[in-house]
């Protein structure tokens, strides 16, 4: 057996247990990475180097960094002065969804859906409002702020990872916000006009719960949520400016990390225990199979597949459209981190046959598989408030399928726009 059936068996293994999710998501990585050294597809050192990459070090700065403005309570702060101001239910929508997209743009979205979550069921109750029509906006809310930056969700730094890998390109701080912004807003619009029609009307989760209170932060100095906040703008700012300063992303994001825990902001304890080990192993495993594809011509024995069904010249807004639907499909029934994983280095390798533009096809993979709204499954931060406000499995459909068709609309504009598939 070649090298390249090889990697294509562990691709489909990959894609198997990542819908099936029966063992962790990360450990499925790590299998997939052994597997192809054990197999002689890889060795160990072009396996194992995703584990180096810079941004698996810029997640783990960006980890404590967020981290220690949740455990500070300074990001319950935010979250509840913005929301106080709304009066009525859809005033509410809009300001819990702003907050939370503008949150998630610069952390992490699961993060920033779990701290808000407890804000928003306590608003609900003391506004008199059901759980059900607030929890689902937050969430949906989240995934969509996750593209207004390059840090925002796990998968734009997969994406750009495999891009800087392969190309030598990379995209910019706030280029993923030329869609992603658009989108969020055109969702905002969505659940404000029609979306909350379809949200549950009562509250089916079954009685009080933990949630219904917010956690006490009394105890924790001022002090120490300024400057958790202090020192946060000033890493994204450095970010922002990285060409200018000539510190790299990683780095000013290690500084930042290290001025919190250097100054008591947070403990080295509380630091470790912010760190996501599964996004961890999932970016550096799947990195190992990203190089397989590559090294093996696996990824352009797909690609030459994908683009024979389009035809022999495929319209370049027909193959646009393909990879953007196949990534909203697959993000719905698995992790849309392992979506982007998986697809990013085929549609890489769809664009170095067609001698298409990567950046093109990567930003259409990454926000398709972004639109992870019509299951509980399709994220984390959907399953997180599935108990939470008592919905059921078509409530999801219900309101996030017409999401789908709304971003799809927003994306399919935008993207020829701003990212041409040819120059």
């Amino acid at each position: 057996m070649n090298a390249s059936t090889i990697t294509l068996l562990f691709l489909l293994f990959a894609i198997i247990m990542f819908i099936w999710e029966k063992i962790p998501l990360a450990v499925t990585a790590m299998t997939v990475c052994i597997g192809l050294v054990v197999t002689g597809v890889l060795d160990a050192k072009t396996a194992f180097h995703g584990f180096v990459d810079p941004n698996v070090i810029l997640f783990v700065a960006m980890f404590i960094v967020g981290g220690a403005l949740f455990e500070t309570g300074m990001a319950n702060r935010i979250g509840a002065l913005v929301t106080r101001f709304a009066k009525t239910e859809r005033q509410l929508i809009i300001a819990i969804m702003t907050i939370t997209g503008i949150m998630s743009g610069f952390l992490s979205n699961t993060g920033t859906a779990a701290i808000l979550i407890p804000v928003v069921v306590g608003i609900a109750a003391k506004a008199g409002f059901a759980r059900p029509r607030l929890l689902m906006p937050l969430v949906f809310a989240a995934a969509m702020g996750g593209n207004l930056s390059l840090i925002g969700a796990p998968g734009n730094l997969i994406a750009q990872g495999i891009l800087e890998q392969d190309t030598g390109l990379k995209f910019g701080f706030f280029e993923y916000a030329k869609i992603g912004l658009p989108i969020l807003v055109a969702g905002i619009l969505y659940f404000v006009l029609i979306g909350y029609r379809l949200l549950p009307d009562a509250d089916r989760s079954g009685g009080d719960s933990i949630y219904n209170t917010t956690a006490d932060y009394s105890h924790v100095p001022k002090w120490k949520q300024n400057l958790s906040l202090f020192i946060l703008i000033a890493t994204l700012l450095a970010m922002i400016l990285e060409d200018k300063i000539g510190i790299k992303l990683y780095i000013s994001g290690c500084i930042g990390a290290l001025a919190l825990v250097l100054c008591g902001v947070i403990s080295e304890k509380d630091a470790y225990k912010a760190i996501d080990s599964q996004v961890i192993f999932l970016f550096g495993g799947t990195l190992a199979l990203a190089a397989a594809l590559k090294d093996t011509g696996a990824g352009a024995d797909i690609a030459g597949t994908l683009i024979g069904l389009l035809g022999d010249k495929p319209h370049p807004f027909a193959l646009l459209a393909t990879i953007f639907i196949i990534s909203c499909v697959l993000t719905n029934f698995m992790s849309n981190t392992a979506t982007t994983a998986l697809l990013a280095p085929i549609g890489l390798s769809i664009a170095q046959a067609l001698g298409a533009d990567p950046r093109a096809v990567l930003m259409a993979t990454v926000i398709g598989g972004s639109c992870a709204y019509a299951t509980p499954i399709g994220m984390p931060a959907n399953t997180m408030v599935l108990s939470i406000g008592g919905y059921r499995f078509m409530d999801y459909v219900k309101a996030g399928l017409p999401l789908i068709v709304v971003s799809t609309i927003v994306s399919l504009i935008l993207l020829p726009i701003f990212f041409p598939f040819f120059s």
